[in-house]
């Protein structure tokens, strides 16, 4: 069962990969249609990061997830600490996420 599982995050991971990147060329190429002054690498560019930083994120929202689960079923009256320690989990994970968003703006307008 846990090879079944590990298989398909893999799965999920390569497909999600591979979404980002196809999207990013896309971009591309229409950057590269309109201008090619070096937009197209910038699209491309920002196309990875936030695709890469996006899929870990969501891998480890929903690791913290499970294994927080997993403890409140295991020790129900700790409940309210595990899920005050997840929410503020979750809170770095999206920040992080977010931080990549930015970078992805800066590489396409700034740069």
């Amino acid at each position: 069962m846990k090879t079944l599982i590990t298989r398909s995050v893999s799965l999920l991971i390569v497909l999600l990969l591979a979404v980002s990147m196809f999207g990013g060329f896309a971009l591309a190429e229409e950057a590269a249609a309109a201008a090619d002054d070096g937009t197209s690498a910038k699209a491309i560019a920002a196309a990875i990061a936030i695709g890469l930083a996006s899929a870990a994120g969501a891998i480890g929202m929903g690791i913290a997830i499970a294994k927080s689960s997993e403890g409140i079923s295991r020790q129900p009256e700790a409940s309210d600490k595990i899920r005050t320690g997840l929410m503020l989990g979750l809170v770095f994970i999206e920040t992080a996420i977010i931080y990549a968003l930015i970078v992805a703006i800066l590489i396409v307008f700034v740069l």
